[in-house]
C-alpha cells in the first residue's frame, strides 16, 4: 500500500504561479545582461557579499567583504573578486573548477535594496589583476573573475522584515555560542573554548590580509 501524497506540497511551476500570481512589469524589466551605471554604483557601495556556488558535494554559499568597493567592476560584462586569507578550506574555489556557475548578493548597510549578479566564473593569479587588490601591502591569493550573465536588485522587503540595520539587542552575542564553545562541543573538548576564544581576536588581526 502506497502512502498518500502530501495534497500541500508544491509539485509543479504551474501551483506556484497559480499561489504568487502574475509577475510585476517593474520585477521583470529591472533585470538586465550587463552591470547597468546605476547597478555599478551599488556594487561599488556594498562592503560586503554572498557568493554562491556549486559542486560535486552540492551547494554552497560563503560571505566576502572588505571596504565598499572592494568587487571592482573591470566593465559592465565583468567583476573581479579578490579571495583574502581564510581558513583555507577554499570551498568555493574548488566548486568553481568543478562548475563555473555562481551568484553574488550584495548587501549595502543602512540600504534595503540588495543586488544580484548571476554569471561564470574563473579564477586567476596574473599579478597586473592581484595588484588590483593590494591592501596593507598584502595581495590576495586570487582573483574570481566572474562574467555577469544577469543583474538586478532585489525588493528591501526581507531587510525590512529582519530589522537588519536596526541597532543590535544588548544581549545579541550572548544568545549565541561563541566559536570557542562550539569547537569545545563538536571535538569533546579537545579544542579549549575559553583559550580559542581568547585567542581569536588577536589571530584574526594578524591574519586579516
Amino acid at each position: 500500500m502506497t502512502i498518500a501524497a502530501d495534497p500541500h506540497t508544491i509539485r509543479s511551476v504551474e501551483q506556484l504561479e497559480s499561489l504568487f500570481g502574475a509577475v510585476g512589469e517593474a520585477s521583470i524589466r529591472k533585470e538586465t545582461a550587463f552591470v547597468h551605471p546605476h547597478y555599478r554604483a551599488m556594487i561599488e557601495a556594498s562592503p560586503f557579499a554572498m557568493l554562491a556556488t556549486t559542486g560535486p558535494d552540492g551547494l554552497d554559499a560563503s560571505p566576502r567583504g572588505d571596504a565598499p568597493g572592494f568587487v571592482q567592476v573591470q566593465e559592465e560584462h565583468t567583476l573581479l573578486l579578490p579571495e583574502r586569507r581564510g581558513n583555507n578550506r577554499v570551498d568555493s574555489l574548488r566548486n568553481i573548477l568543478h562548475d563555473p556557475r555562481v551568484a553574488l548578493l550584495f548587501l549595502i548597510p543602512g540600504v534595503g535594496e540588495t543586488l544580484r549578479v548571476n554569471g561564470r566564473a574563473s579564477i586567476t593569479t596574473a599579478p597586473d589583476v592581484l595588484a588590483r587588490f593590494t591592501v596593507q601591502g598584502q595581495l590576495p591569493k586570487c582573483v574570481v573573475v566572474s562574467r555577469v550573465e544577469s543583474v538586478f536588485f532585489q525588493c528591501a522587503r526581507a531587510i525590512q522584515r529582519s530589522g537588519l540595520w536596526q541597532p543590535p539587542a544588548p544581549d545579541a552575542r550572548t544568545k549565541v555560542p561563541s566559536p570557542g564553545a562550539i569547537l569545545q562541543a563538536l571535538t569533546n573538548a579537545a579544542v579549549d573554548g575559553e583559550t580559542y576564544d581568547r585567542e581569536l581576536p588577536a589571530r584574526q588581526r594578524a591574519t586579516l590580509y
